[in-house]
């Protein structure tokens, strides 16, 4: 098991199990000890080898309800009855960016005004870790393409998510007291969305 320790200006250690691979982060004091940290990880290992197998669970469960879709989708390893992989062709790339360009304008005129803020300028990508991203200097914001594909509920979650750091850099208390007062079910939002793969 890999452990990733991010050094933060903070007072308290912080563990998660980050999605989709269910990558054991660490958030620790800039100055504690190495030792602390081990000991930290050591004293919830077995609650984290659980977690970590329920996500991966989780995640392969997600794969094999996927098959269903794999004509429609793309959804082929060209192996009937051998290992599902995503595979992104020309017709559901343009389904996607369709779906999420029909879909942005009205989000923006409901959102921009709650949240105070819009982007300068939105990105569509392939993304494999990750459902958007924002750099708060530039307002520039960039969405996983794959949420064209998927439930609508999530291209606004993300969205609202993303543009809520145009006001906070990080996740800390501030980012979410303010997805508290705009999206109050985010917090649902987040644990349905991570149990789904990114492709």
């Amino acid at each position: 098991m890999t452990v990733h320790i991010i050094r933060k200006p903070i007072k308290n250690m912080y563990l998660r199990i980050k999605p989709p691979n269910a990558d054991v982060e660490i958030s620790a004091p800039q100055r504690i000890s190495a030792d602390t940290i081990e000991r930290f990880v050591i004293e919830r290992r077995s609650w984290i080898e659980r977690a970590r197998q329920k996500m991966l669970l989780a995640r392969e469960m997600e794969i094999r309800r996927g098959k269903a879709l794999s004509e429609q989708r793309g959804l082929s390893d060209g192996n009937p009855g051998g290992p599902l992989t995503f595979v992104w062709n020309d017709e559901n790339k343009a389904q996607a960016r369709h779906n999420i360009d029909a879909r942005l304008p009205a989000l923006l005129a409901i959102w921009g005004p709650i949240i105070g803020r819009e982007p300068t300028h939105i990105t569509l990508r392939i993304m494999t870790s990750r459902w958007g991203s924002c750099t708060p200097r530039t307002g520039r914001i960039r969405l996983n393409l794959q949420l064209g594909l998927m439930n609508p509920k999530f291209l606004e979650y993300v969205l609202v998510h993303e543009m809520t750091h145009l006001w906070e850099n990080g996740h800390g208390a501030g980012f979410q007291r303010r997805m508290d007062a705009y999206l109050p079910q985010w917090r649902q939002l987040r644990r349905d969305i991570n149990r789904h793969v990114v492709l």
